[in-house]
C-alpha cells in the first residue's frame, strides 16, 4: 500500500462543531448483510488496486464490519464536522482473524496490516516543509482530493512493538501508532481507548488541530497475501473525571 495515498480520502473541514458522538453510528446497530450508512465513503488507494471487501456480518451475537483483503487495499472513511481534540478520546474494539508475518510498517514495499484506524486533523498546510507540501499537491493530482494536514493511524503491526510510533517514509504528516502486534491475541477481541491529544503530541510534537474525519483500512497488496479482520463499534467521546 502506498501510504502517501492512504490519506487522500475526502475529509472536508468546516466551521461548525458537531456533537461529539452523534456522527458515528454503531456497526452493532446495523443489520447483517445491509449497507453501511451513506456517511461512510469508499476509500480507494488507487484505481489499479483490488478493493478490500467490507461486509456487515453477525459475529459473537452482534453485527460487526468484516474485512477481507486478498492482495487488495481500500478502506472506508467518515468525514466529520470539525471538533476540538482536547479531552477527546477514541474508543474501539477489533479482532484480527489472521495476520501478515512478512509485513513491515517501516518498509514501503511491505507496508500492510490487518487492521488500521485513522484520525484526520485539520491545520495550516502552508506552515509545513516544502517536501510535505509537494507530497500533498501530488496526492491531490492523483486522487482529486486534499490530504488532511495530519493523519494519526492506529495499527495492528506484524513485528513492531506496541506503542511504537512510525513515520511514513513518504511524508512526515502520517504517523502510525502500534496498538497490537504479531500473532498474540489473534482471534480475540481487543479494546482500545486512546487520548487523541496526548497521542498526537507524542507523534507530531505539536498541538493538535481539530479532528475532521475517521477512516479504517485492511490491506494486503504489498505482501500479496490474504488477511481477514473484524471492526467493532468506534466512538469519539469527551474525557470525564471519574
Amino acid at each position: 500500500m502506498t501510504l502517501v495515498l492512504t490519506s487522500c480520502a475526502v475529509f472536508e473541514s468546516g466551521d461548525k462543531e458537531a456533537p461529539l458522538t452523534e456522527d458515528i453510528g454503531k456497526f452493532s446497530d446495523l443489520n447483517q448483510g445491509g449497507r453501511l450508512p451513506k456517511a461512510w465513503q469508499i476509500w480507494r488507494i488507487t484505481p489499479q488496486k483490488n478493493h478490500t471487501e467490507y461486509t456487515l456480518k453477525k459475529h459473537d451475537g452482534k453485527t460487526v464490519l468484516h474485512a477481507d483483503a486478498n492482495i487488495s487495499a481500500s478502506g472506508l472513511v467518515l468525514p466529520l464536522k470539525p471538533r476540538a481534540t482536547k479531552d477527546l478520546f477514541l474508543s474501539w474494539e477489533w479482532k484480527a482473524l489472521s495476520y501478515i508475518p512478512g509485513a513491515d510498517l517501516t518498509d514501503s514495499h511491505r507496508d500492510d496490516a490487518p487492521l488500521r484506524i485513522l484520525v484526520a486533523f485539520d491545520g495550516d498546510k502552508s506552515s509545513l516543509p516544502l517536501r510535505d507540501q509537494m507530497v500533498f499537491e501530488l496526492a491531490k493530482i492523483v486522487s482529486g482530493h486534499d490530504m488532511p494536514y495530519a493523519s494519526l493511524m492506529y495499527v495492528w503491526a506484524a513485528k513492531s512493538p506496541v506503542e511504537t510510533i512510525i513515520t511514513s517514509s513518504r511524508t512526515s504528516r502520517i504517523k502510525m501508532i502500534v496498538v497490537n502486534s504479531g500473532q498474540t491475541a489473534i482471534g480475540e477481541w481487543q479494546k482500545h481507548h486512546r487520548d487523541l491529544a496526548k497521542d498526537y503530541k507524542a507523534a507530531f510534537h505539536e498541538e493538535p488541530g481539530q479532528v475532521i474525519g475517521l477512516g479504517l483500512l485492511t490491506d494486503s497488496d504489498n505482501t500479496r497475501t490474504q488477511v481477514n479482520a473484524i471492526y467493532g463499534d468506534i466512538a469519539l467521546s469527551p474525557y470525564r473525571d471519574k
